[in-house]
């Protein structure tokens, strides 16, 4: 296909009224082999976590492992004093929706569930990924909600390929959450990431009826639902960091960092 080809190609979907990407928001292949280097190191610590994460550890012990292996792998925790936050890993346990804070006083107990966002910089290479973790012996419905999460990011991943709406993410996710009596946030979401921490475009999780961004080989963004028990409003703590659902239910989420190829997606981080 020629420029021209592809400049008339894109002008369609310009009139059809989608967002068309700039130019710099498409990687190269070298700038992607460094996302996916980087999320090596965010996949291995999350992997690593699995193992340690168990009751009696605090959440001051998860952010040290979490500096420790990073930095151990001359790489950076992107979190540590990104807009003044103090650590370098998110810990959001049960109602915290995302941006928990890591302290020597929250100790995980059994039954908790526990969303570790873990985000590194290697060589100027940003990569970002979360799972939950369940601690102990945890209830029915709080098991539920995690599995069904993660159903939700898988479900919304493979809505992903190029030529399609960015929008597509949410409009399938939302009503998979729905009919599993589950509800998704709306302030906030997705995000491109690489070059950056965070970069266009934003990922909604719920349905929107616009076209939204045209996804376009070379993007890189995460998919991040965060989906709640109960009521999709949130509300942020006095530390202006922590997110909790606003009517104290239970909220969990998932994560990757996702590239778009000609053909589909490579996950690079998980």
């Amino acid at each position: 296909m020629s420029i021209n080809d592809i400049a008339d190609k894109l002008e369609s979907f310009r009139n059809m009224g989608y967002i068309i990407p700039h130019k710099s928001l498409l990687k190269n292949p070298q700038q992607i082999e460094g996302i996916r280097k980087s999320g090596e190191i965010t996949t291995q610590i999350l992997d690593l976590l699995e193992k340690e994460v168990k009751p009696g550890i605090t959440t001051a012990e998860i952010d040290k492992i979490v500096y420790e292996h990073t930095v151990s792998n001359n790489a950076i925790p992107a979190p540590l004093n990104y807009d003044g936050f103090p650590k370098s890993v998110c810990t959001s346990i049960n109602n915290v929706v995302c941006h928990g804070i890591p302290n020597e006083k929250t100790v995980l107990k059994s039954g908790d569930i526990v969303n570790i966002d873990v985000s590194t910089i290697l060589d100027g290479y940003y990569s970002d990924a979360s799972r939950m973790y369940m601690i102990g012996d945890v209830s029915p419905n709080a098991r539920k909600l995690v599995e069904v999460t993660k159903e939700c990011l898988d479900i919304g991943t493979k809505q992903v390929k190029p030529f399609g709406s960015i929008n597509d993410i949410g409009r399938a996710i939302e009503p998979f959450a729905n009919k599993n009596g589950y509800t998704v946030v709306r302030d906030l979401g997705g995000h491109g990431v690489g070059i950056q921490f965070h970069e266009e475009p934003h990922v909604n999780h719920f349905h929107l009826k616009d076209m939204g961004f045209l996804i376009l080989p070379g993007m890189v963004f995460t998919i991040e639902p965060m989906i709640n028990e109960g009521d999709y409003r949130v509300q942020i703590g006095y530390d202006n960091w922590t997110v909790t659902t606003e009517d104290g239910s239970l909220s969990a989420q998932w994560e990757y960092t996702i590239a778009v190829t000609q053909t589909g997606y490579e996950i690079l981080a998980h």
